[in-house]
C-alpha cells in the first residue's frame, strides 16, 4: 500500500485528523473500563489462523479460507479469509475496547491509512513458533510477520510522524496467538519434528522461538503484549478423529503437550515482565476456559462439541471446509467448532467476554 500526499502540510493535517478521529472513537464506544488516564490506541495481532483475517488470501498455500461457507455470518456474508463463520478474537477484543469493529489484515489491498493507527493483523493461518511450521505449508513465518511490522512502522511514521508513532506503538495492545499448529501439525500429524525431539525438547524449541519473538517485538516499541496459551488441541474435531480412538474422545497426548508448553510459556512471560522495563507480558489462559466449554457445552448454550458445523456429515479429518462442496449444519449457534479445527464466532464470544475484564488491568 502506497501512502503519498501532495505536500507536507496536507500530511500533517491528515495525521492529526486521523489520530483525533481514532481517539474520539475510543472514548465514546469503549465497553471495557480501563484504569484512569489510560488508553489503548489500537489492537495488533500476530500468529496463526485464530487471528488471521485474510493475510493468506494471496499466498501460494492451501491454508486459506477466502471462499464460502467461511464468512457466512460476517458482515455482508463475505468470506474475508477469516477461519470462521464470522468474527475472530482480535475483532472481538478491538470491539470491546471501543477501537473498531474488526481488525483487518495488514496485506489487505483495500487497507485504509487510519487502520494503521487503530490496528492491523499480521497473523498467517498455519504459522507457528517453530520456523518449520510455516515453511511446511508455505505461509508467513513469525519472523516474517515481524518484518511486516517493521514495514508497518515505517508507514506509520510517514503518516503521523516519529513521536506520535512511538506513542501509538507503546499504547497499542498486541496479541500473540501461536503454538497449536506447531504441536498439532508439525509435531503430531506431519511428524516433521517427532524423530528429532521428544515433547519436553520440542516445547523447549517452541519456547525459545517464542521468547525471541517477544523480545524482538518489545525492541520495536511494543509494551502491552498478551500471549494466548496453546488450546486443548487434542479436543478439536480433527484430532479426535485422528488420535481419539473409536469413540473420538480427546487425544490426551496432544493435550499433555499443550499443557507442557503452556507451563513453560507462563514462566517465561513472568521472567520477561520483570526484565523488560515498562513491558507488560501477559499470559492469557485459553486452554482451561476452552476445555471447560468443550466438556460442558450445555452450560454455555451449545449442544455439539466434537464436530464442526462446516463439513457436517463427513469424517472429521480435513481441517478446513470443503471449497468445492460446502456443507454446513442447520444451526451454527449450537456448535462450538465451525470447521474441524476453528471455533465458531459464538464460541469465541462465549470465551472472550468473561476473559477480557479478567486480564485487561494486567496491561497497565
Amino acid at each position: 500500500m502506497e501512502l503519498t500526499f501532495s505536500s507536507a502540510s496536507s500530511t500533517a493535517w491528515l495525521s492529526r485528523l486521523l489520530v483525533i478521529f481514532s481517539l474520539l472513537i475510543f472514548k465514546t464506544t469503549a465497553l471495557i473500563k480501563l484504569p484512569p488516564n489510560e488508553m489503548v490506541t489500537g489492537v495488533m495481532a500476530f500468529g496463526d489462523s485464530i487471528v488471521d483475517p485474510g493475510n493468506n488470501n494471496n499466498l501460494p498455500t492451501l491454508i486459506k479460507s477466502n471462499f464460502p461457507p467461511y464468512g457466512q455470518d460476517f458482515e455482508g456474508g463475505v468470506p474475508t479469509g477469516r477461519f470462521c463463520n464470522g468474527k475472530v478474537p482480535s475483532d472481538f477484543i478491538a470491539k470491546e475496547l471501543g477501537i473498531k469493529d474488526t481488525v483487518p489484515a495488514y496485506l489487505d489491498p483495500n487497507l485504509k491509512p487510519q487502520d494503521l493507527i487503530t490496528g492491523v493483523s499480521f497473523a498467517s493461518g498455519g504459522s507457528g513458533y517453530d520456523s518449520l511450521t510455516a515453511q511446511l505449508v508455505s505461509v508467513i513465518s513469525m519472523p516474517a510477520q515481524l518484518d511486516h511490522f517493521r514495514e508497518y512502522i515505517a508507514k506509520l511514521k510517514q503518516l503521523v510522524g516519529e513521536e506520535r508513532t512511538k506513542f501509538i506503538l507503546a499504547k497499542n495492545l498486541y496479541l500473540v496467538v501461536a503454538g497449536s499448529d506447531d504441536l498439532a501439525n508439525t509435531y503430531f500429524v506431519l511428524r516433521a519434528r517427532k524423530l528429532q525431539y521428544d515433547i519436553p525438547a520440542y516445547t523447549d524449541l517452541m519456547l525459545n522461538s517464542a521468547t525471541h519473538f517477544l523480545k524482538e517485538l518489545y525492541g520495536l516499541g511494543a509494551r502491552r503484549i498478551g500471549v494466548f496459551s496453546t488450546p486443548p488441541i487434542g479436543c478439536v474435531p480433527s484430532q479426535r478423529t485422528l488420535s481419539g480412538g473409536i469413540e473420538r474422545g480427546c487425544a490426551n497426548d496432544y493435550n499433555v503437550a499443550a499443557r507442557s508448553f503452556n507451563k513453560k510459556l507462563y514462566a517465561a512471560l513472568n521472567s520477561l515482565g520483570t526484565s523488560m522495563p515498562d513491558g507488560r507480558f501477559v499470559y492469557v489462559d485459553i486452554y482451561n476456559p476452552l476445555f471447560d466449554l468443550i466438556k460442558n457445552p450445555g452450560e454455555y448454550g451449545f449442544e455439539v462439541a466434537d464436530k464442526g458445523c462446516c463439513g457436517f456429515g463427513y469424517y472429521e479429518v480435513a481441517i478446513l471446509c470443503n471449497k468445492w462442496s460446502p456443507t454446513t449444519c442447520t444451526n451454527v449457534s449450537k456448535y462450538i467448532f465451525w470447521d474441524s479445527y476453528h471455533p465458531t464466532e459464538n464460541a469465541y464470544r462465549a470465551l472472550l467476554r468473561p476473559l477480557l475484564p479478567k486480564y485487561v488491568s494486567k496491561f497497565f
